[in-house]
């Protein structure tokens, strides 16, 4: 049939009347979006408030500028970090997606086949589509025959044959699953096996499915487990923060009133001497909130997000959106995709054997050389399939490709190149033969290719292993293909006869060569990545549109259905149930088949009312929802743009291993984070002990806010590079999964800071009230209290090494995590620069030590406090030990 299709003009008319073919891709993220959003965190929040209130009071003269515009310098380098982080991660997605060359079509226009970009078609073109082609719009197929691979759109790989319709019929408005599989329904991603064809488009651009899953993904996202337990920690230390600061400027006053000998004699004060004291109290009661909050933790979290994010780049990982590799961490299920995720998405020969049943190992196979050299040949010269230029099998059905692989390209070259292997008469395989046969008359054979019970029908010979002609024992042989159609494998069968071809008829002469069982085949690093997230506590469900059957046969070999107790489920049976219904089972589900788009979307969300966090791999348009649903969509990178656009995470190599180092390091991540966490609230605790008591013992003012702001500022800076990197270890893949609201701060952690904060309070005191150490400084009381600043810092420090982990192992890792030791010594390198400042001749220095009220002292000092803050180490090894027993 002659087609002409569209002109230029009916082209821009058809484009006005019913739009472009684009799908629109999503706006790229932009600094200052990114930079907007870190103001929308509690923590953050919480920081401005307290730098606002400081702020206040330096204009009314009871509080230094230092620490507010410290605070507000380090909110910017926080919204800095974590734009430059969000948009770094974009830039590098899009790279990925720009490097790659656009689809282009063949189209019927102006008289002439023309080729041109897929998003310049349009309602109207007759596309020709031909083997290897993808569909470029939603339409029907008006001309000649195809076989075609839906996967992209409905998950599964077998072919789906599609035959002309007339011109007049029309495009179902009303998309299910069996629409993909009807006679003449073609849509947009779907790629063509063989055959050649004319596609009359009907729908471009969003209104095609796969534009319309695009729209789907537009839904607003789940808040990341880590953002709900920063705001759950946020608003437990401001409540800790208010309250406690409230607490102490009311014991302040009261302090003041029993100090001027009761209320009576107090009140007899004048007003101007109360407004003081009260002024005394709300300042110290600022300096307790200030000492409260963590200023460096969204800091520090920026920080380890960025780094890690760079890093994952070097295991096949690109995190799009930064959160998205913490979040993996926290996973509790799983959804995976079946086909090319689990298996390698095409099918493949997994089993050779011969008619007694035997399987040779498929490496092994050219060692039985008669054998070999047979199959070359009911193959090679009996198939449609071939392999071009880029050595790509094209051509044949899905299963003629995976029988070419099989044998392999040289061997097809050395067999088309070979004079001798003329085919000197061919039958092709047709659905009423069920089998393909060739003769060759310089061998004196005819080959046969086909289904099993076609072949043994005829056949009473067969060849062993070794190239012997032996009886068949059909029972024996019946057993094995029972055997393989259990694991949901095809199985074909291959034979010769010296008698010469007869069309439609197999000889009674024919011998059995061997036979293969075909399938998609479970990826071998995916059995062992399950393994391993399975042991993570992380339950993997595989969830297809495959039929029930094969699903099972492919979970057991994946290694998901294990026990009685594991279930698998259809669509139909799903729907069945009730969400209610669904929830008590989820637990138990392994496997869901005959799953729709709604299927996966539905499963996510109810898992996510469970509070779970839920995980979703995918490579093809009907994952994409449920990509972009789950708290983390893991987008495979031969996948196709919408999946990618749609997931937080694009697997590069496709590889199970890869998903397995992404959830590896996003518990690293997070045992980082409550390293820090750990980290600085030892410091905070023992800041607002101090601050908060110290008064009371006549020290007025211990640490001053410009130590404060070194602690919470320039100590948790580089506190993030100290912890942040910390090495990866195989024992966080043995833990359970963390609930999504579970606070940061466990009972452990806790019993741990709380210990640590108040062994550095009792030193404190120790050290500041002791006669033993004020002798030590000569009794020079700012010499005395600047060694108290040293004691403070290195005491955090040495307490760095305590949080690096939970048992005894505290000095592990070093090597692998150098920033520790550079960090350790060069924040006392600075304390050491701060504190003899003034010895350094120039006006800044001077400033310097005036700012942070220090003064050099001698090297006994030095000493003393060097030797008082290790003693965090051998105490909390103690505590341990005390533990540990327990």
């Amino acid at each position: 049939m002659k087609f002409n299709g569209l002109s230029d003009k009916e082209v821009e008319q058809s484009r006005e009347q019913y739009g472009s073919n684009a799908i629109p891709d999503s706006e790229p993220t932009t600094f200052w979006e990114e930079f907007k959003e870190t103001f929308g965190d509690p923590m953050i929040k919480i920081l401005l408030a307290i730098a606002a209130l400081m702020i206040v009071m330096f204009f009314f003269g009871y509080a230094e500028i230092y620490e507010p515009l410290g605070t507000i310098i380090a909110v910017f380098i926080v919204a800095f970090v974590s734009a430059k982080t969000g948009v770094a991660s974009d830039t590098k997605y899009r790279e990925l997606k720009d490097s790659t060359e656009k689809d282009k079509c063949k189209v019927h226009r102006n008289g002439v086949v023309t080729v041109i970009e897929v998003d310049d078609v349009v309602v109207g073109d007759k596309v020709l589509l031909q083997s290897g082609d993808k569909v470029p719009a939603d339409g029907i197929l008006i001309d000649g025959a195809l076989k075609v691979d839906n996967s992209a759109l409905n998950g599964e790989a077998e072919e789906c044959k599609k035959t002309a319709a007339d011109p007049s019929v029309q495009l179902a408005d009303d998309i299910t699953g069996d629409t993909f599989v009807d006679k003449y329904s073609l849509f947009r991603g779907a790629v063509i096996f063989d055959g050649e064809g004319i596609l009359d488009v009907r729908k471009v651009g969003t209104k095609t499915m796969m534009g319309k899953m695009a729209e789907e993904m537009q839904e607003e996202e789940p808040d990341s487990p880590l953002k709900v337990k920063l705001a759950k920690l946020a608003n437990q230390i401001s409540t800790f923060g208010y309250i406690g600061a409230a607490i102490i400027a009311v014991l302040y006053f009261a302090y003041f009133i029993v100090s001027a000998g009761g209320p009576s004699a107090y009140f007899t004060n004048g007003i101007q001497d109360i407004i003081m004291d009260v002024v005394k109290a709300v300042s110290l009661a600022v300096v307790i909130i200030v000492c409260a909050v963590p200023e460096g933790l969204p800091l520090m979290i920026s920080l380890v997000l960025m780094q890690n994010t760079s890093k994952m780049l070097d295991h096949n990982v690109l995190v799009r959106k930064a959160e998205g590799i913490e979040t993996a961490g926290s996973l509790n299920i799983l959804f995976s995709d079946k086909t090319g995720t689990i298996t390698k998405g095409s099918l493949e020969v997994v089993d050779f054997f011969c008619a007694d049943g035997n399987s040779i190992d498929i490496p092994q196979l050219s060692k039985h050389s008669k054998v070999k050299g047979l199959v070359d040949l009911a193959i090679g010269k009996n198939t449609q399939s071939m392999f071009d230029a880029s050595h790509r099998v094209i051509g044949g059905n899905a299963t003629d490709q995976a029988l070419m692989k099989f044998i392999g390209e040289e061997t097809f070259n050395a067999l088309a190149s070979n004079t001798e292997y003329v085919v000197s008469a061919h039958q092709g395989f047709n659905s009423t033969n069920k089998f393909s046969q060739a003769r060759i008359d310089n061998v004196g054979k005819t080959f046969y290719k086909g289904a099993p019970e076609r072949l043994l029908a005829a056949a009473t010979k067969y060849l062993d292993a070794d190239g012997n002609i032996r009886d068949i024992d059909k029972g024996v042989l019946d057993r094995k293909i029972d055997e393989l159609a259990a694991k949901a494998m095809r199985v074909l069968a291959f034979g010769y006869s010296e008698s010469a071809l007869v069309e439609n008829k197999i000889n009674e002469d024919i011998v059995i060569i061997g036979l293969v069982g075909i399938r998609d085949d479970v990826r071998p690093e995916a059995r062992d990545a399950i393994k391993e997230v399975q042991n993570a506590g992380i339950q993997v469900v595989m969830i297809t549109g495959d039929r029930l059957e094969t699903a099972v046969a492919i979970a057991k070999d994946a290694g998901l259905l294990q026990s009685n107790d594991d279930m698998a489920l259809s669509s139909a049976q799903l729907n069945e149930m009730s969400d209610d219904d669904v929830k008590k089972i989820i637990p138990k589900i392994r496997v869901i088949a005959r799953a729709l788009p709604t299927d996966k979307s539905r499963m996510v969300r109810l898992c996510q009312e469970m509070n779970l966090v839920v995980g979703m791999t995918g490579d093809g348009v009907n994952d994409s929802p449920a990509l972009k649903r789950a708290d983390v969509g893991f987008a495979m990178g031969s996948g196709t743009e919408a999946a990618k656009e749609a997931g937080k995470i694009v697997i590069l190599d496709d590889n199970f291993k890869s998903i397995k180092d992404a959830i590896l390091y996003g518990r690293t991540i997070y045992h980082n984070i409550l390293k820090f966490c750990k980290f600085q609230l030892v410091i905070n605790v023992a800041a607002v002990v101090v601050s908060a008591i110290a008064p009371f013992f006549g020290v007025e003012e211990p640490l001053k806010v410009t130590h404060l702001l070194f602690v919470n500022l320039v100590m948790d800076g580089l506190g993030a590079i100290m912890l942040g990197n910390e090495p990866a270890l195989e024992k966080y893949m043995l833990e359970k999964p963390r609930r999504r609201d579970e606070s940061i701060v466990s009972k452990a952690m806790m019993a741990q800071i709380v210990t640590m904060g108040l062994w550095l309070t009792v030193m404190s005191f120790v050290y500041l009230k002791a006669p033993f150490f004020q002798e030590i400084f000569d009794y020079d009381e700012e010499q005395h209290l600047t060694g108290y600043f040293v004691l403070f810092i290195v005491s955090a420090l040495f307490n760095g090494f305590n949080v690096r982990d939970d048992g005894f192992g505290i000095f592990k890792g070093l090597d692998q995590n150098t920033g520790f030791l550079k960090v350790f010594f060069t924040i006392i390198l600075v304390q050491a620069v701060i504190v003899n400042a003034a010895l350094i001749p120039f006006e800044a220095f001077t400033w310097i030590g005036n700012m942070f009220s220090c003064v050099p002292f001698g090297i006994k000092g030095w000493i003393t406090v060097i030797v008082l803050a290790a003693t965090m180490i051998p105490v909390d090894i103690v505590r341990k030990v005390i533990v540990n027993r327990k």
